[in-house]
């Protein structure tokens, strides 16, 4: 999956749950925060779906169980 379908991803479910979401630009690293809940992501074009889906269950405690299915 294209990092920035990630991103967008992560954004537009914070936004229909109405919680802050920031980008942090780091080294090499982004930094992506949803509420209290700060997880960094790489700077790779393309990222692995197992990856992804890791990634995205490092945000249930804000965005709820599954959120992303």
């Amino acid at each position: 999956m294209k990092r920035r379908q990630v991103i967008l991803k992560l954004k537009t479910e914070a936004r229909k749950q109405v919680l802050p979401f920031e980008i942090i630009e780091l080294k090499r690293h982004t930094g992506i925060k949803i509420g209290n809940t700060t997880k960094t992501l790489g700077r790779h074009s393309e990222i692995p779906n197992k990856t992804v889906v890791k990634f995205y269950q490092q945000f249930s405690d804000e965005l709820g169980s599954r959120w992303w299915r």
